[in-house]
């Protein structure tokens, strides 16, 4: 297969918004690809032609393909999988159902996303949990010694970020999950790839995790309003849903029901059928350019970018950890970023802010305040690189 250097024109010329924005808020929403916004657009045709039901039900062939691509995808089965509206609620309707007991024990990292961390405190309220926090090492990452040790007591559930939403660091999901299994292998394990999917391959076996949520409008490229949730084929008998309907369980008299007994025991009846459909589109579309050559691309521009920003007198890089994705985050002295990025917008430059209310944990990003994140992804060319970092050095003059 040639590479994606070698592909990259017609996989720019696949997206139409490359040619009218320099994109770097892939980590927020990426640009989706022809093949994908057609999947969207045709199914909402059919149902403005013929009806919501009627188009459903024509479309349940592909709605069940999409299964199967994000079961292939990650390495799981079919009944793993269930498609949720976005990664937050994916991530509630796995976390919420784990039977947590009284003064149950989790762990968590600084770099727990906010609304994840609300769901875990929140959780703490409802069954007294003992929450404790593993510190990061000297690269910015969990500290697997530290976990190491914190597992030697019992633990009912870890909570993990695998790329946080404001730096480059990529957790290793694959060693914590061995810890996990050595040590407290009861223990529930909770993956958020969020940011990693569709970015880097990602094999639950080989991870380890029971839980694993994800949204479909970042990395994969998909649209917005969908997403899915991976739940461990052996695991999914022992969760108790926080919610219910007739999608979700079967009433077997008036007085009783019936859950069902795959994932799909955390979906809604009612669901954005083009959204599921966009959803499988985005993930064959990027099963077909490859997961490991988009991992290596996406590395590379990411450094590509961190190093030509540090050519710039007063920029400070704030990515850290030892292997590194394509979330890029940065700040520009004596620039509040709020003006940095007004002025990179003015110029049909894309990127975001972030700041310590996304990990909330993470005290070291207290002094910083808010910065730039520019993310990467394996259609950013080099001129939209040089493009960035010549208006951000414009700015800094």
């Amino acid at each position: 297969m040639p590479s994606i250097i070698d592909r990259l024109d017609q996989l720019r010329a696949d997206t139409p918004g490359t040619a009218q924005v320099a994109h770097f808020n892939h980590a927020g929403s990426s640009l989706p690809p022809t093949p994908v916004l057609q999947t969207v657009i045709d199914h909402l045709n059919l149902e403005a032609t013929i009806g919501g039901y009627e188009a459903a039900a024509l479309a349940n062939e592909h709605i069940e393909a999409s299964y199967a691509s994000i079961a292939r995808m990650l390495n799981a089965t079919v009944d793993e999988i269930a498609h949720i509206e976005n990664a937050t609620r994916a991530w509630d309707m796995g976390a919420y159902s784990i039977p947590f007991q009284p003064g149950d024990r989790v762990l968590i990292t600084p770099w727990e996303y906010s609304s994840n961390l609300i769901g875990i405190l929140h959780m703490q309220k409802r069954f007294g949990l003992e929450i404790e926090v593993i510190p990061n090492d000297q690269f910015g990452q969990i500290d697997l010694d530290g976990l190491e040790e914190a597992l030697r007591k019992p633990t009912s559930a870890v909570f993990i970020t695998h790329m946080p939403t404001n730096g480059g660091l990529v957790q290793p999901a694959a060693e914590i999950g061995a810890l996990i299994r050595r040590h407290q292998p009861d223990a529930w394990y909770v993956l958020d790839a969020c940011q990693t999917a569709g970015q880097m391959p990602l094999n639950v076996q080989e991870i380890g995790c029971d839980i694993l949520s994800v949204t479909s409008r970042k990395y994969l490229r998909g649209p917005r309003g969908a997403g899915f949730l991976y739940m461990r084929k052996g695991r999914i008998a022992e969760t108790n849903p926080p919610l219910l309907d007739l999608h979700a369980a079967e009433l077997t008299s008036s007085t009783d029901y019936m859950i069902r007994p795959d994932a799909r025991r955390f979906e809604n009846w009612e669901s954005y059928v083009a959204g599921r459909l966009g959803l499988g589109a985005a993930v064959d579309y990027a099963m077909a350019v490859g997961l490991e050559a988009i991992w290596a691309r996406v590395q590379e521009q990411g450094e590509r970018l961190r190093n030509k920003l540090l050519t710039i007198d007063g920029v400070r890089i704030h990515d850290t950890g030892v292997v590194r994705g394509g979330i890029v985050t940065y700040s520009l002295a004596g620039v509040p970023s709020e003006q940095l990025r007004a002025e990179l917008s003015a110029r049909k430059i894309n990127t975001s802010l972030s700041n310590i209310y996304r990990t909330y944990l993470h005290s070291d990003l207290e002094a910083i305040g808010t910065y730039i994140r520019a993310s990467v992804h394996y259609i950013t060319s080099d001129d939209e690189i040089d493009q960035l970092v010549a208006a951000t050095a414009e700015v800094a003059r």
